[in-house]
């Protein structure tokens, strides 16, 4: 996610990988000659006046953009609360490994095997979920001496529960051994349900995209509206209409395509979230806590 200040408008104002207006420029030239087409042929070569019924169409385009402007709205909000919900599960995830690196210093003696487990594990967890969300398969090197107790890991199959599933089985079989009570094992437990939890719902979000017929509509909306702006703006701008055409579909295809940028949270652009930062910042404190 790209950090910025968003005080600074001159920062704001430049053009950076991201922006919309590198995207669509092929698009704005194209339908910016398409608009200077339109103007010449309906001005010079048909000689349609302001008195044709052509020149009316504003008026329905008028009548449309409060329909249009609700759409997108709603779109870019429904967009939205998919990145805020990704962010809150992270920071749960966030808060749940630091609970249970508490908890486990805590409940567990000085013991250098157990704690070492732990401090692989809870992170680890971390690491998996985002490679998982970012359908990237690659193998987490974790030390050159790896835990004796710490397998290596199906591939084929899902990470993050193979993680969870063995701090779930150490943690039981700290209680058998009689090194935590039963009552700190309901406590550990309440912590070690909430990974799994955390990463179904991201996997919700991640395989349950917008409705394909919801998003093809808008898009269609979208480009027949600006498509038949040039032939009533052609009367009353003349060839004035072809950078407020070109305007007017840069503002509305841009609300379209940031929806689209942060719709889906978990991939790499500037705009989804900073798993690979946090999954660190995760890290860092549970090997803090179980030092």
């Amino acid at each position: 996610m790209k950090a910025y200040d968003s005080n600074n408008w001159l920062s704001a104002l430049a053009l950076h990988r991201s922006d919309t207006f590198r995207r669509l420029l092929p698009w704005l030239v194209l339908m910016g000659a398409f608009t200077a087409l339109v103007c010449y042929l309906e001005v010079m070569y048909f000689h349609l006046g302001k008195e044709s019924y052509v020149s009316n169409l504003p008026v329905m385009h008028s009548l449309l953009g409060f329909a249009i402007s609700m759409l997108l709205v709603f779109r870019t909000n429904t967009a939205y609360d998919r990145w805020w919900e990704g962010r809150k599960l992270w920071g749960q995830l966030v808060n749940t490994s630091r609970n249970l690196s508490v908890k486990i210093a805590a409940y567990v003696p000085e013991d250098a095997t157990t704690r070492s487990f732990y401090a692989r594990l809870i992170p680890l967890f971390a690491h998996e979920l985002r490679q998982h969300l970012q359908l990237e398969k690659t193998r987490l090197e974790l030390d050159e001496q790896p835990h004796p107790e710490i397998p290596g890991f199906d591939r084929s199959k899902h990470v993050p529960t193979q993680v969870a599933q063995l701090m779930t089985e150490r943690t039981y079989r700290l209680q058998r051994e009689g090194i935590i009570t039963g009552e700190q094992l309901l406590t550990l437990d309440k912590e070690l349900v909430q990974f799994l939890e955390i990463a179904g719902a991201c996997e919700r979000i991640k395989n349950t995209p917008i409705p394909y017929s919801y998003s093809s509509f808008i898009k269609k909306f979208i480009f027949i509206y600006v498509a038949t702006l040039p032939f009533g703006f052609a009367f009353t701008l003349g060839y004035l209409a072809t950078p407020v055409v070109m305007f007017i579909f840069y503002v509305l295809a841009s609300l379209e395509l940031i929806a689209e940028s942060i719709e889906d949270p978990f991939g790499k652009d500037e705009n989804d979230l900073p798993m690979e930062r946090l999954s660190a910042m995760i890290k860092g404190n549970v090997e803090e806590i179980l030092a």
